[in-house]
């Protein structure tokens, strides 16, 4: 079956950096688009980034570009997010996601925290 694992997220200060991965198994991982996601408490689940199979394009929210990075190693069945100049407002657990066909995917998330 298709597991996402995320990791790397903590507790960061304001202007600070983190890098995410999410570890995919039981999926061709270099066929498919990635993305990640993000929720904040009490609101709703928030497109952030995605990459396509090859990592030839990707596409970034309004909200983190300039400082957010989405990158894939597809021969570590691996997908990154790079952030940087991190702020209180990117407090969130992210998810990665993935679909096939109309089911979709995602991990069990891990939680980032920017103090201000």
């Amino acid at each position: 079956q298709v597991q996402l694992v995320e990791s790397g997220g903590g507790l960061v200060q304001a202007g600070g950096s983190l890098r995410l991965s999410c570890v995919a198994s039981g999926l061709s991982f270099s066929m498919y688009t990635m993305r990640w996601f993000r929720q904040a408490p009490g609101k709703e689940r928030e497109f952030v980034a995605d990459i396509n199979w090859n990592g030839g394009s990707a596409a970034l929210a309004d909200s983190v570009k300039g400082r957010f990075t989405i990158s894939r190693d597809n021969a570590k069945n691996t997908l990154y997010l790079q952030m940087n100049n991190l702020k209180p407002e990117d407090t969130a657990v992210y998810y990665c996601n993935t679909n096939q066909g109309i089911t979709g995917y995602w991990g069990q998330g891990t939680q980032v925290t920017v103090s201000s």
